[in-house]
């Protein structure tokens, strides 16, 4: 095993503003909303109606399909309303919402401890699917699939991914450091799951003290080691972990359980601990509130379906006489950027980041010609190479761009951006270029029907 990836850049972290402040748990006092497609697959479909009283802990709209998930009530409250919302994408889509009655009552043995030590396979994957668990590193693919490879046997490895390598997110630091025993409880459970898996977990190496509480609760168990990583981004991509633990690499087409490893994010560790033992779906998770525009950054365990606007403001809002030029959910490498707050934090969601300057519109201003520097190549984790691809891509020749300069494995980590110094907008190319790739394929498929 290594303990880093090729490639990879080290861009500033900024982890300072909120990486000692410790998890608080946020009640909103809002309505709350609640998208149908939280995760990736088909969106979930409601299973209440106006008028209808819930209770945390409820499930209010079903999987549609194997590639779907569930979605659960994080507050107790009336259905107001099932209609179309806009969510942080900007897109309107259907949701369900709900008037917080500010109580946050429960639905009845919610909490309560029980034993999961003789749970069968399809037990354990039954109580993971039921509680609505996605991946919650910001994919949000349902997690009872992926723990479901058709050879569970040829799984060599089941990665916790502590790595937490975007920039000013540190509420997996957080849980590392105050939760590490169940988010251990919740990697041994899974591990039963891979007879002949070993379990590794991999945080970056400028989280000491998370590594030696996950040290500590992993002393004892089979089968179970931490793996200290290079501070570098991507280092918490899911192909990065991979080629540091197993030393492979595999093209985008193909799983992770391919070539043998299953990769779990911490917090979704946590959240099986959660809903196995306690019986408790997910409905919350951990959440940075940071950047320089906010007055007081801060660590949250924060409720689905909470406004971001709501948590900002009861956060002390933004720094007095500072302006917000930018808003991501996420980090400014893969963060998705917002024009308003008043939408609602999804199950996948980890954080939001507020500059006072846009990065975009500085690095537009300094953009010149590319430079042939090769920088992009370099630091490229995947091995592609840039520059050609965007050649390819500016120019529409997208038989290229996929067929020969294998396009389609960029990970749109943002690296080559970032390295580029010309300012060249490679990764904002990249996604167009494939948004467009696909949109042709769906139209070819529709004609050939």
């Amino acid at each position: 095993m290594r303990n880093t990836f090729r490639g990879g850049v080290h861009p500033e972290g900024h982890k300072e503003l909120s990486r000692e402040l410790p998890l608080k748990l946020f009640d909103p006092k809002g309505e709350m909303v609640f998208p149908l497609q939280q995760h990736i697959g088909k969106p979930a479909k409601p299973i209440v109606k106006k008028n209808d009283p819930v209770l945390v802990g409820q499930r209010i709209a079903e999987a549609d399909g194997f590639v779907s998930a569930h979605i659960v009530s994080s507050c107790s409250g009336t259905v107001k309303a099932i209609e179309k919302r806009r969510i942080l994408t900007g897109a309107l889509m259907e949701c369900i919402v709900i008037e917080n009655d500010g109580a946050f009552t429960p639905v009845e043995g919610m909490g309560q401890k029980r034993d999961a030590s003789g749970l069968s396979r399809e037990e354990l994957l039954r109580c993971i699917q039921d509680a609505g668990i996605v991946g919650l590193g910001g994919a949000g693919f349902p997690t009872h699939v992926k723990l479901s490879p058709k050879d569970p046997a040829a799984i060599r490895y089941l990665i916790a991914n502590g790595a937490e390598c975007e920039p000013y997110l540190t509420c997996n630091d957080q849980l590392m450091r105050t939760r590490a025993k169940e988010i251990v409880e919740g990697l041994v459970l899974t591990l039963s799951l891979f007879p002949n898996a070993e379990a590794v977990i991999c945080v970056e190496d400028n989280k000491p003290e998370a590594i030696e509480a996950m040290r500590a609760a992993a002393e004892g168990h089979a089968r179970t080691k931490v793996l200290p990583m290079k501070t570098k981004y991507p280092q918490g991509g899911e192909r990065s972990l991979i080629k540091a633990v197993a030393g492979v690499d595999f093209p985008i087409s193909r799983l992770p359980a391919d070539v043998g490893c299953v990769v779990c994010n911490v917090g979704t560790l946590y959240a099986i601990e959660r809903a196995v033992v306690y019986g408790e779906p997910l409905f919350s998770q951990c959440f940075t509130l940071t950047g320089e525009a906010v007055a007081h950054p801060g660590n949250y365990i924060v409720r689905d379906g909470t406004s971001f606007a709501e948590l900002l403001e009861a956060a002390g809002g933004l720094k007095e006489g500072v302006t917000l030029k930018k808003a991501l959910v996420g980090g400014p490498m893969m963060g998705i950027a917002i024009g308003s707050l008043d939408v609602p934090i999804q199950k996948q969601n980890n954080g939001l980041t507020l500059l006072p300057e846009d990065p975009v519109e500085l690095a537009e201003k300094r953009q010149t010609a590319c430079l042939h520097c090769g920088r992009c190549t370099t630091v490229c984790p995947v091995g592609l190479s840039p520059q050609v691809m965007s050649d390819a891509a500016l120019a529409g020749d997208y038989e290229r761009y996929e067929k020969k300069l294998h396009g389609l494995e960029c990970v749109q980590c943002g690296s080559c951006t970032f390295a580029c110094p010309a300012k060249r907008p490679l990764m904002q190319t990249f996604k167009q270029a494939k948004a467009e790739i696909m949109a042709n394929k769906r139209k070819e498929g529709g004609a050939k029907k």
